[in-house]
Order: structure tokens, then C-alpha cells, then sequence
């Protein structure tokens, strides 16, 4: 059986494009300051969603994604689908069909649900969790990860290269770039943050924000099983899940809003549309 698991953060797989000449243009300005060594070259935050794009569509092609008329997909564009734009990002979801319970976003707004997370967590949980993977690029939480291993990435190989004509970063790079940003963890004040943004969010929208407290009552759980090792060693540097749901707790209480929440029906099955009634026509005999 395998391991469920969280990751509150921005993922990316190590991996290779089959062809050759696939290719990430940044520019020769960027890309000839990192062949000189130079470590204050720009790298825009649209750098930093054309290099998540990349990464995202492969990963695109390496997962079952839910179709349009799946019932997971019918029920993230019922809870999310209106909730397509931020500040400087456009927001596009899609439903991972893995028994996994995951969820990401990237820096170019992609966000990825795995149908594990959402066969046990509610609408509003996953609000909560999703509107957390969010925080992270609408704090640029998501950038900074990605321009980081960027730079690392690609400095580390311009110190061994002799040429000064090369403006790309090549198949490689995105798979060194990708094991990076795997390794990498937000710090503890950014998933604090992203939190926050969460649950200001639902207050914002008029969602249940108990369902924050709630949501992280679950991992908690799943850290408490056969499953913690794993959890404990992703999360080590984030805050834990129980505390994570105390915070929550606290953020309702303050607000007067705080009650137990109790967890709603989960639903990922297409709707049957409901029968018409049929009715039948009497017929009358006329009297001779």
C-alpha cells in the first residue's frame, strides 16, 4: 500500500524531455551574466512562471489527469473554479488521479490536486489547503524557491563552461533545477504566512474558517500512523500540524467565529441528474 502523504509547498519532479531541442529561453542578458559568474543578474518573476510552466507541463504528461467530465475535476471547478486570478498570476487547476494525498502551486499559478487529498478532505478543507498552496505564489513564496535553485543550478555549470554563446536553459538544468526545488522547504514564517492567507481567504469569501483548524487536525493524524517518519522528515522545518491547528483555532476564536467543525460529505462522483416524473394522459369516454 502506499504511503500517504502532504506536501504544503511547491513541488517539482526531476525529469528529462525525450527530445533534444526542447529548450527554456531566458534571454541573452540573463543567461551570458550567468556564464560570467555573476551572481546579481535579473531573474524576473516571469523568468520564474516560464520556468514553472515547463516544469508543470512535463509533469502534466508524466500523471493521469482527471478529464473535464470527471468527477474530481466537475467538483474542483465547483469549489474553486471561479477563483482564476491574483495579483501579477492566473490561476489553472487540474486533478492529479493518484491516491496520494497531495497539493501544489507553482509560480506560474498552476495548482495540482491529487484525487487522494480529495477523498478525505471536504469542500472547505480544501479550501483551506489549496487556498494555503496559493498563499505560497501570491507571497512570491513560490519565485524566490524557484529563482534560488535557478541560480544554483545554473551558476554551478557556467563555472565549468567555455562558451559564451549559449541562451537557454537546456533539458538538464530543468531536471537539476527540479531535484532542487524538491529538496528545498519554505521557512516557517513563510508557511505561516501562507496559512494566514488561507484563512484570511475563506473569512474574505464567507467559507466556514474552522475548516482550517480542521484540515490540519487530518494531516496530524496521518503523521500519528504508519506514515510519520515520512511526514516528520517532509515537514521538519515547518510548524507541525497539531500547532498548525491551534493557530487556526486561535485566528477563529479571535474573530468570534471559532465552533468544532464538523467534517461535510465528500463527494467526487459525477451528479446523476435527477429522473423526470412521467405522467400519463387519462382518457375519457364519451357517454353515447
Amino acid at each position: 500500500m502506499k504511503k500517504k502523504f502532504i506536501v504544503l509547498g511547491v513541488l517539482f519532479a526531476a525529469f528529462g524531455f525525450t527530445k533534444i531541442s526542447a529548450q527554456i529561453n531566458f534571454g541573452d542578458k540573463a543567461i551570458g551574466a550567468v556564464q560570467k559568474g555573476v551572481t546579481g543578474f535579473t531573474f524576473s518573476n516571469a523568468d520564474a512562471a516560464a520556468l514553472s510552466k515547463a516544469a508543470v507541463d512535463k509533469l502534466d504528461t508524466e500523471h493521469e489527469i482527471a478529464a473535464a467530465t470527471d468527477g474530481y475535476t466537475l467538483r474542483l471547478n465547483r469549489v474553486f473554479g471561479k477563483y482564476t486570478a491574483g495579483e501579477g498570476y492566473t490561476l489553472n487547476y487540474k486533478v492529479y488521479k493518484l491516491k496520494e494525498v497531495n497539493a501544489f502551486a507553482t509560480a506560474d499559478g498552476s495548482v495540482r490536486v491529487y484525487s487522494g487529498l480529495m477523498d478525505i478532505m471536504d469542500d472547505n478543507e480544501l479550501l483551506a489547503v489549496i487556498g494555503h498552496e496559493i498563499g505560497h505564489v501570491a507571497n512570491h513564496d513560490s519565485q524566490d524557491a524557484i529563482k534560488a535553485a535557478y541560480k544554483k543550478e545554473a551558476l554551478m555549470d557556467a563555472a565549468a563552461s567555455q562558451s559564451t554563446t549559449v541562451a537557454t536553459v537546456t533539458d538538464s538544468q530543468l531536471g537539476k533545477i527540479g531535484s532542487a526545488i524538491i529538496d528545498s522547504k519554505f521557512s516557517r514564517k513563510q508557511e505561516a504566512e501562507a496559512d494566514l492567507f488561507a484563512y484570511n481567504f475563506m473569512k474574505k469569501n464567507g467559507y466556514n474558517v474552522n475548516a482550517e483548524e480542521s484540515a490540519f487536525r487530518i494531516l496530524a493524524k496521518m503523521s500519528e500512523g504508519s506514515q510519520a517518519s515520512f511526514i516528520d522528515q517532509m515537514m521538519s522545518s515547518h510548524p507541525d500540524s497539531k500547532q498548525r491547528a491551534e493557530d487556526a483555532k486561535k485566528r477563529a476564536e479571535k474573530d468570534g467565529l471559532y465552533k468544532p467543525y464538523v467534517q461535510q460529505k465528500i463527494v467526487n462522483t459525477v451528479p446523476v441528474p435527477a429522473k423526470k416524473a412521467t405522467t400519463t394522459k387519462k382518457t375519457t369516454t364519451k357517454k353515447k
